[in-house]
C-alpha cells in the first residue's frame, strides 16, 4: 500500500550512464560505486481504500505519486 524507496526510472538512468561509459572504453572497475538519491513515496489509495483506512493530508502532500 504504501511503498518509500529508490526510482526505477532513475536507476535504469544510472545503468545506461555505466553503460555508456563503458563502451567508450573505460574499464569496470575503475568506476565509483555509487548510490541514487532520488527517493520516492508511493501510496495506493485504492488498497488503503479497501482496508477502510484513510490516509492523512498531510502525507498525502508528501507523495511523490498517488495510485487511484
Amino acid at each position: 500500500m504504501i511503498s518509500y524507496g529508490t526510482s526505477l526510472i532513475e536507476e535504469y538512468r544510472q545503468v545506461g550512464l555505466y553503460a555508456g561509459r563503458i563502451l567508450k572504453g573505460e574499464k569496470p572497475t575503475d568506476l565509483p560505486v555509487q548510490q541514487l538519491t532520488k527517493i520516492e513515496l508511493v501510496i495506493n489509495l485504492k488498497t488503503a481504500k479497501a482496508l477502510g483506512l484513510t490516509i492523512p493530508d498531510k502525507l498525502l502532500a508528501l507523495t511523490d505519486e498517488a495510485l487511484e
